[in-house]
């Protein structure tokens, strides 16, 4: 009994229980004995704002797996999805996804509804699904192992921990096999990007001139949108050496904007860098430093909001499932446009016609500039998230604290995807085009995504 207490209350540590009244009950009940009993009014004082913490160690595979940005974006949507399928079931106010979600059809059933507990089966379900969407797969099952002696801590156990996590099994071996319809494998057999000798057109940028990332990521099935076409944004502007030109002049823009950035423009561009691959020189050996991805910055700030505002469980999963979404979508979207219109990036057109001399502040990511895609998928995120949780949320963004960069305060969702959209100018990597088209681009993505998926029942 001694040992099952110290376990007990070691499991309420780590949750950290809201109220000293909340960790009394759940003692008294632990004590009682009464393992078997169907509590989910207490174990949701658990389960509460935790789908942050699954997102969070999600977010630490996709690091350590170096993926991409529009690869991150894809294993964030299909885990939120999986969490959010597995959960609805439990009220009735919220339906499912599928039939609205491209190509998902019908999901199972619960066997034993008034028997499982589903906020545990969406952390089955979201697990189920991220690790075989990951690499280090061994690091979900890990987690998942981990969480699940908390629950059983908590008195979560016997036939409600077994249907549960057998839902949520259901679940996520469901969405996955939807998401490996997507085309994602089928895009590996397809020809690398080919470079074009026009010069106008994008050419791989040092220090690594890596060869074009995700150039057939258009070929993915979408979620939400119709095609990857849908939101085709205005073009960029033509191209031209002329100095007197339009295009020469936005050059000069980003040129100028980096010369004289002042501490502030270069602190904005930095926290918004979210390169998930930086490459950095150790006397002559090219190292590598890995971070958090654009789209994983946006989970991030879902998570934070999430907190602030206390959502509950379900407020929760909606707002996950949405956001990841609308990210997912944008990034299909963005990148259509980007190597259809297969632009120089500045720091090549300015060194061949400004300044040989000039590098800009960020390193230069490895695909064409047009349309910017923190633009993009930042205007998507915010809009969603505005709908779901009001367009006038404070939040203080901590996400980049542990890349050793300070805090940000913002006044909503539409003023930290504004700031992200403009340091890309500070960083040196886009016209101002790339940035205002794309924040066009991202909010009819967003609004695309909030006017065709429902997750409530009408009133």
């Amino acid at each position: 009994m001694i040992k099952g207490i110290i376990t007990f209350l070691k499991a309420i540590q780590v949750r950290k229980a809201h109220s000293l009244g909340i960790f009394l009950g759940s003692l008294f009940i632990f004590l009682g004995g009464c393992k078997e009993a169907y509590t989910p009014d207490l174990w949701d004082q658990y389960f509460q704002l935790m789908q942050g913490e699954w997102n969070e160690k999600l977010t630490e595979v996709i690091i350590e797996d170096i993926f991409t940005p529009p690869v991150a974006s894809r294993i964030y949507a299909y885990s939120n999805i999986a969490a959010y399928e597995a959960m609805q079931a439990r009220d009735s106010t919220y339906i499912s996804l599928a039939g609205q979600l491209n190509g998902l059809e019908a999901l199972p059933q619960p066997k034993h509804p008034e028997n499982t507990y589903f906020p545990l089966s969406g952390l089955i379900a979201f697990t189920t699904c991220a690790q075989k969407l990951v690499f280090a797969a061994d690091r979900v099952q890990e987690f998942e192992q981990n969480y699940l002696k908390q629950v059983e801590a908590w008195g979560i156990q016997g036939n409600i921990r077994q249907n549960s996590v057998e839902w949520g099994r259901k679940v996520g071996e469901a969405i996955s096999a939807w998401a490996n319809e997507d085309g994602y494998h089928q895009r590996q057999a397809l020809p690398a990007h080919f470079y074009s000798e026009d010069d106008s057109a994008w050419t791989p940028t040092p220090p690594t001139y890596m060869q074009g990332i995700e150039p057939h990521w258009n070929t993915l099935r979408t979620f939400v949108l119709d095609s990857a076409k849908q939101f085709k944004p205005l073009p960029p502007t033509q191209f031209n050496t002329d100095p007197k030109s339009r295009f020469f002049l936005e050059a000069q823009e980003v040129y100028q904007t980096v010369k004289n950035a002042g501490e502030e423009e270069i602190e904005i561009a930095k926290f918004w860098d979210c390169n998930p691959n930086i490459a950095y020189f150790k006397g002559h050996v090219m190292m590598f430093h890995q971070k958090i991805s654009p789209g994983g910055h946006w989970i991030s700030i879902t998570d934070l909001a999430s907190k602030k505002q206390q959502l509950s469980i379900m407020e929760e999963a909606e707002a996950f499932a949405v956001t990841s979404i609308a990210l997912a979508d944008a990034f299909i979207s963005c990148w259509d446009e980007k190597y259809r219109s297969n632009l120089i990036r500045p720091e090549t057109y300015i060194e061949r016609h400004i300044d040989s001399t000039w590098f800009p502040l960020l390193e230069t990511p490895a695909f064409p500039e047009y349309t910017s895609g923190h633009s993009v998928i930042s205007a998507a995120a915010a809009t969603t998230l505005s709908h779901l949780l009001g367009d006038q949320v404070e939040f203080v963004d901590s996400t980049e604290v542990k890349f050793g960069l300070p805090a940000r305060s913002f006044a909503s969702f539409a003023h930290a995807a504004d700031e992200a959209a403009i340091s890309r100018l500070y960083g040196g990597i886009h016209y101002r085009p790339a940035i205002e088209n794309g924040v066009a681009q991202g909010k009819e993505i967003g609004a695309w995504v909030l006017d065709n998926l429902q997750t409530k029942k009408e009133q």
